[in-house]
């Protein structure tokens, strides 16, 4: 496996066959961890918005701050990191 990408894994099917930049993955996996920690709650609707705010703007000249979130999301869920709950779905760490 090159080093610059990281393994994605999906809690939703079970499988871990994306990769994505590493260069990308780790500050919105740090803005994600960071934001739910603040809050201690975090409403799934905020978490966009809270990665793009806590995230350099030049990321996202060429990517989409939505699904790379909602991929490092999917990805920390599966991991155990962060947990989904209730109806909206609000985000909370492990």
């Amino acid at each position: 496996m090159n080093d610059d990408r990281v393994m994605m894994q999906n809690p939703n099917t079970g499988r871990d066959d994306m990769r994505i930049s590493r260069a990308i993955y780790e500050p919105v996996r740090a803005a994600i961890l960071d934001a739910i920690d603040e809050a201690g709650v975090l409403p799934l609707a905020e978490l966009r918005s809270e990665v793009e705010k806590r995230t350099p703007a030049e990321m996202w000249v060429d990517a989409s701050v939505g699904w790379y979130t909602t991929t490092v999301k999917l990805d920390l869920e599966a991991k155990g990191l962060i947990v989904k709950e209730g109806s909206p779905q609000q985000l909370r760490l492990a």
